[in-house]
């Protein structure tokens, strides 16, 4: 019998690659006019803990059909909430957990209807109203102590993956970054392509080129693997038809395909990761305010050294689509401003490591990251 000597094992286990082990949404409905069974989906959890749901409804919708189609009860509470003047923070999370849990204790669970930042809202506030303190506390990977209540992903627009992802995003007073865990992804999202038709020309772009951002950066990095790759590669294929295709457009056709290119194109990077754009695109919103999907746009846009064929494309569908990106704005910007967004972009290790490599600092510095912005 051969034997295996303890410096053998030792080695191995230094060697050993940890993959990531993620969880996926519990359950999924896809398709036209699945949103009318959201009341049937939500009814077997509403006798859990005080036995009403919150409902996270982008303020966008107050007042238009849907809001007399969401299944309200009488016991419910529903805040709309609008997302243009910033994305979600952390003292909003905190604010709406604080006010909820005082009005009628903890409920069944939390409904977001909207786009990414709803997502992000609706996911943040499921776990923030079983964890204690500032979601400050929690900002980062696998820091929450609790899994949050059950939570529904109902999304508006297609594109920023917040439907799948396992992070929801938010702005504290110090750093950008999501509260990451298994526990942040929804039990349930419905599908419904329906909901995207009335989504402006322009963030219909904004927040599929998102999806597709995520894919050139999920694919050109050390993470990329087979598993990511195959739904990177179909979720292109989907943005290359929307967006470029004979029949390109907003149409009831492509709607469908955006919406399935954007939970694809999540599930892409959460088995890889994102890189370049992003790390910027964090820097920009944290210290500007730029919406997210909006300011990948923005960065995509000169990042011909980091993505060249991504980038050509990119170009090729804002061409095609006639959308404006402004140029020259950081001839507005003083050298503190780009210094801060330099920081916050720098301080994405995860990021850098896979866009660049063990050596990232040796390749991205302050230095770089304030002539990358200077580029806007």
């Amino acid at each position: 019998m051969l034997k295996i000597q303890p410096e053998a094992i030792m080695v191995a286990a230094q060697t050993q690659t940890t993959h990531k082990n993620f969880k996926g949404i519990e359950k999924t409905v896809f398709g036209r006019g699945s949103f009318s069974q959201l009341d049937e989906i939500l009814a077997p959890r509403r006798g859990d803990n005080e036995g009403y749901f919150v409902f996270i409804v982008d303020n966008y919708f107050k007042g238009k059909p849907l809001e007399e189609r969401v299944p309200v009860h009488a016991e419910d509470l529903t805040y709309y909430i609008s997302v243009e003047e910033h994305e979600p923070t952390t003292e909003q999370i905190d604010q709406l957990r604080d006010e909820i849990l005082a009005k009628k204790g903890l409920p069944s669970g939390v409904v977001g209807i909207g786009g990414g930042s709803i997502m992000d809202i609706a996911k943040a506030l499921s776990l923030m109203l079983t964890n204690e303190g500032s979601s400050t506390l929690y900002q980062g990977l696998n820091l929450i102590k609790k899994p949050g209540v059950y939570h529904v992903g109902v999304p508006t627009i297609s594109g920023t993956g917040a439907e799948v992802s396992m992070t929801a995003v938010l702005t504290g007073p110090v750093k950008k970054l999501g509260l990451k865990c298994e526990w942040t992804v929804f039990n349930q999202v419905v599908l419904d392509p329906e909901l995207i038709a009335s989504v402006p020309r322009n963030w219909w772009f904004y927040t599929g080129m998102d999806t597709y951002i995520h894919c050139v950066e999920s694919e050109n990095g050390r993470m990329n693997n087979a598993y990511s790759h195959a739904y990177a590669e179909q979720a292109m294929k989907l943005c290359r038809e929307v967006y470029l295709g004979e029949q390109s457009g907003q149409t009831p056709e492509n709607d469908d395909k955006l919406m399935v290119a954007s939970l694809m194109g999540g599930l892409s990077l959460t088995y890889s990761e994102v890189g370049v754009c992003h790390a910027l695109s964090y820097g920009l919103s944290k210290i500007l305010g730029t919406r997210h999907c909006y300011a990948n746009c923005l960065i995509m846009n000169h990042l011909e050294d980091y993505y060249p064929e991504g980038v050509a494309e990119f170009k090729q569908m804002v061409a095609y689509h006639q959308i404006d990106l402004p140029q020259g704005l950081a001839n507005e910007w003083d050298d503190e401003t780009i210094t801060k967004m330099a920081h916050v972009s720098y301080n994405l290790p995860h990021m850098w490591l896979h866009a660049i490599g063990d050596n990232w600092q040796e390749v991205i510095t302050i230095d770089v990251l304030k002539d990358l912005f200077r580029r806007l």
